[in-house]
């Protein structure tokens, strides 16, 4: 029976990867959540003023309705 391995090691070791992997996630979730309570949307924020003035069919709105 050499060269089996201890069956309840690898599975320990499974659950705490996988514990492991879903407190990344939920750090991430809040995170992200934080960021976007406090107005901030990344790397994108930047770029979103420049296009604001620009409709979603990709016309430009008019300067003055007068």
């Amino acid at each position: 029976m050499a060269g089996r391995s201890h069956p309840t090691f690898k599975k320990r070791q499974k659950e705490q990867a996988r514990k492991e992997k879903q407190r990344n996630k939920a750090e991430r979730k809040a995170q992200r959540k934080l960021e976007k309570l406090a107005g901030s949307t990344g790397p994108d924020s930047e770029i979103a003023p420049a296009s604001a003035d620009i409709e979603p069919e990709g016309i430009p709105r008019p300067e003055s309705i007068e």
